[in-house]
């Protein structure tokens, strides 16, 4: 059963994305005093006295933004507040009500919706009778908090809870698997994440750097629910132009380290970057499951063949050779449900556990066909045991003879064997390598 929703509507730079991460209790939409940062629907469940709710932060509205999304944002806000249960109309007490506050409040009272009047920026206990004139709004006296202080937050939470008493607020279902989308600007992320949930979740614009923040989108298929990540498009470092876009990318590459599977995104219709042999790194280093996503293929195949741009693919980017290769058309829909399916596939690899008896079986046949079964010098890498110490990733620690012998390509041989007999095909393997025992010198007495 769906969560009770609650919305944050605003003008800009009324503090909204600042009352969003104060409730959420972590800094998950992005703060700046310019105006405009929020784009899309953030959005987070929060938890308090064994009641669930989810919270979304919108932009603002009215705002005229330079990338002429206005029309865009306030799509995004009405599409909130259709979705809301409850609305938190938040105000600015320093600079006062505003025509701004009032066209927002008509709009709300044409919606018909529980509404809290929340007058933030209230860092002092003084300022509170400034408040009394966002009274005109309609809504009754406001709830003066501060944000930025936590004051009067766990109040507000209070009453959110108390509107919402009717509404069944159960503990949502676990998340199955979180995937995020990565990639550079414009390749067609933010419309593979609708094509996904089957809905305008995120904004889609031909305009670069549309997405800011890294947007949780929870959704269900097939009973089972998920997470996508649409993440800001990556450019090269010497590119980032602002805070803004410098935060963007933090969020996209903490993105990385959260999720479950990756989806690299790549523009069929460009040659690959120096930004995607960056991704790639970064996804390679956390030892993710990925998927190779080749975007826009409907306008690039005539150029070369699917098998063709894989073996491109893999030359380019070899530290992600593990990786599945999928072409899709987001705009269309065509294969993203295959995408899915295939991503729950690498989780389930990702997850896997192996016992000790097996994986060692499989180390003596790695050894066999290495070695045809003739003895082997001690000067040859020699493995004695090998033990499974996680999954996410698959993690291996092996004892050895002498761990110089175990130099990179010797360790990219044994991975690649290791797959091959252990059913990680797609998925990356991290390898430990200890000596058999360690030499231990008795302390000499001085």
């Amino acid at each position: 059963m769906a969560l009770p929703v609650v919305a944050i509507i605003g003008r800009p730079n009324v503090g909204k994305s600042s009352l969003f991460n104060a409730i959420a209790g972590e800094m998950i939409s992005i703060v700046e005093p310019t105006a405009g940062v929020t784009r899309d629907r953030v959005s987070t469940i929060i938890e308090r006295n064994d009641r669930f709710f989810e919270l979304i932060d919108t932009g603002g509205y009215g705002i005229v933004d330079s990338d002429q999304l206005k029309e865009h944002i306030e799509n995004q806000i009405r599409l909130a507040m259709n979705s809301a249960d409850l609305v938190l109309f938040v105000v600015d007490i320093r600079e006062g009500l505003t025509s701004l506050d009032k066209k927002i409040a008509l709009m709300l009272r044409k919606s018909d919706l529980n509404v809290i009047l929340v007058a933030n920026k209230a860092d002092e206990a003084v300022m509170f009778p400034e408040a009394a004139d966002f009274a005109r709004l309609g809504f009754g006296h406001a709830l003066c908090v501060s944000a930025a202080n936590n004051l009067n937050q766990s109040l507000l939470v209070e009453k959110i809870n108390e509107l919402l008493k009717d509404h069944i607020s159960e503990k949502p279902k676990d998340v199955e698997m979180l995937l995020a989308i990565v990639g550079k600007r414009n390749a067609g992320k933010s419309t593979f994440t609708n094509a996904i949930v089957g809905a305008e979740r995120v904004i889609v614009s031909e305009i670069p750097g549309t997405t800011r923040d890294a947007v949780d989108v929870r959704f269900v298929k097939d009973g089972k629910t998920f997470i996508v990540i649409d993440t800001a498009g990556m450019r090269k470092k010497s590119s980032v132009a602002n805070s803004i876009e410098f935060y963007s990318h933090v969020r996209a590459a903490r993105s990385i380290g959260r999720a479950d599977v990756i989806l690299l995104l790549i523009d069929a219709t460009e040659p690959i970057s120096q930004v995607d042999k960056k991704l790639a790194a970064m996804i390679a280093e956390e030892y993710k499951a990925c998927i190779l996503v080749v975007n826009k293929w409907d306008l690039a195949k005539g150029k070369a063949s699917s098998d063709d741009y894989a073996e491109y693919l893999t030359k380019i980017l070899p530290r992600l050779s593990y990786a599945p290769i999928a072409f899709t058309t987001a705009t269309e829909s065509k294969n993203i449900q295959a995408v899915l399916d295939l991503a729950t596939e690498l989780y389930k690899q990702a997850t896997t556990k192996v016992s000790t008896a097996n994986l060692n079986k499989a180390v003596e046949q790695i050894n066999e066909e290495r070695t045809g079964g003739k003895s082997r010098s001690p000067r040859l890498p020699k493995i004695y045991y090998a033990t499974q110490i996680s999954a996410k990733p698959v993690t291996i620690l092996l004892f050895v003879n002498k761990i110089e012998l175990f130099d990179e390509k010797y360790k990219r041989f044994l991975i690649n064997k290791l797959r091959d007999h252990l059913g990680f095909s797609e998925v990356p393997i991290r390898l430990f390598i200890r000596p058999r025992r360690e030499k231990i010198h008795p302390q000499k007495n001085y």
